[in-house]
This record gives C-alpha cells, sequence and structure tokens, in this order.
C-alpha cells in the first residue's frame, strides 16, 4: 500500500514558499520502485517538500502498476489542497479540496486517462469555498463597531467578532491580517494610530476566543483606503471599519 499526503496554505504554485511537506508513507515491492517514486514525486512538487517515508517489502501488485502510479502523481495534483492519494493494489482514493468543479472535473478526468479498467477510484474530491471566502461570509459587509474615538469594542462589535472566530477556526491554520480603517475626521496621525489600536483590539479579542494570535497580523491604514464619501455621515461609518485578509 501506498500513501501520500499534503497539507496545503493554498493550491498552485503561489503556495510554494509556505506549503507542508509532501508525506509518503506505505511499502512498494523493491528499491527501483521507491526511487522511481520519489524522483516523480520530487519533480512534480520539489525535492524539498517531499518527505520519505518509505519501506521496501514483499507486497502483491497488479501488472504495470509502477508505470500507472507515476502516470497519478501528475502536477493536476498541485491544485488539491489539504489532499490524501492512497494507492493500495488497483484501488486508488483520493480526498482533498480544489477550488472549483473545472478544477475537480480535471483532475477525475486525468486519473481516468492514467489508469486502466481494472482500477477502482475512490474519487473524494470535494469543491471547498476560498479562505477569503469564508471570512467574507461571515463578516457579511457588516461594520465592527467601537466606542466613539477609542480602540474598546461595543457589544455589537463583540458580537461580530464571535462569529468571524467561528470562521477562522474553520480556516484553522491560515495567516489572517486584521486591518483597522478610519474615516477622515482629525489628524491623519491620530487616525493611523487609532486605527492600529483597533486591529490590535480584534486580534486581542479573537485570541481570547481561541484563535492562534501567532497567525494574526495587524495593520492600521487610518484614512487612507476610503470606501465610501467621507462628506456623508453614511460614507465616514462605512470608512470606520475592520478588514480580514488572508495573507498567502
Amino acid at each position: 500500500m501506498l500513501l501520500f499526503a499534503a497539507t496545503l496554505l493554498a493550491a498552485g504554485a503561489a503556495c510554494a514558499q509556505n506549503a507542508s511537506p509532501i508525506v509518503v508513507t506505505g511499502t512498494v515491492g523493491d528499491e527501483a520502485s521507491k526511487a522511481s517514486l520519489l524522483a516523480r514525486l520530487r519533480e512534480v512538487y520539489g525535492a524539498a517538500r517531499v518527505v520519505d517515508q518509505l519501506s521496501v517489502g514483499s507486497v502483491a501488485t497488479p501488472a504495470n502498476w509502477n508505470e500507472h502510479v507515476q502516470k497519478l502523481i501528475s502536477p493536476d495534483l498541485k491544485l488539491i489542497t489539504r489532499g490524501q492519494l492512497k494507492i493500495d493494489g488497483n484501488n486508488v482514493s483520493l480526498r482533498g479540496d480544489v477550488a472549483n468543479e473545472t478544477q475537480r472535473q480535471q483532475i477525475a478526468a486525468s486519473i481516468a486517462e492514467s489508469l486502466n479498467p481494472t482500477y477502482v477510484v475512490n474519487n473524494g474530491l470535494r469543491v471547498a469555498a476560498s479562505e477569503q471566502g469564508v471570512l467574507d461570509a461571515a463578516l457579511a459587509n457588516r461594520i465592527i463597531e467601537f466606542e466613539s474615538g477609542k480602540a474598546a469594542l461595543t457589544d455589537s462589535g463583540k458580537a461580530i467578532l464571535d462569529q468571524m472566530a467561528v470562521a477562522l477556526q474553520k480556516i484553522k491554520g491560515v495567516r489572517v491580517e486584521v486591518i483597522g480603517h478610519t474615516d477622515n475626521a482629525g489628524s491623519r496621525a491620530g487616525n493611523l494610530s487609532l486605527s492600529q489600536a483597533r486591529a490590535e483590539a480584534v486580534k486581542s479579542y479573537v485570541a481570547g476566543r481561541g484563535i492562534n494570535p501567532d497567525l494574526i497580523s495587524v495593520s492600521g491604514e487610518g484614512p487612507d483606503r476610503p470606501v465610501a464619501d467621507n462628506r456623508t455621515a453614511e460614507g465616514r461609518a462605512r470608512n470606520r471599519r475592520i478588514e480580514f485578509k488572508v495573507i498567502q
């Protein structure tokens, strides 16, 4: 049986610097099979990421098994996040998340082309919402409110952050930046300081709800990135906001 798995922060080459290892475990029939398998994995994922936990032993494999496995390990697998591929004789099981249905079908087609009809494939790929999408849906364009001119959260602001903490748990392990924004009332320097303090307050609050603070960075943009007209009360209210941004 052969098993290899990867837990990635994001799909594709963009995640290369922060991606987790590709851990390969199981038993293959001989040293040549092991060497060719590891060489293919290193070719696709990069030598530095492949962790070899394979052993060599007496196992029964179908005809041309090595050839089929080589074809299975294609660059399409890099589209999968939090993935696992298990090959036990002519039984193949694939798990993980993909960004959209097109990718799911692309990978399924690639697998079908690489195997003959004697193989049984359990395709457990699922289309998952992006990490940023999870946070955006939870915030739902609502404003996290603070006491006027302060970095003290109001009760309604805390209620929203309780929901954001749940969303952050869903994307556990992903780094997120909390960005504070203000309107343009008062001095720019004062607003920059206030927006930074508010972002710090948000980080502190969600950390108190079980979120790893090491995965949360903060910044204060002050009045520099308005999303509405500061000449109206409604626009100023919209500009006084907290933003959650997934860091790739």
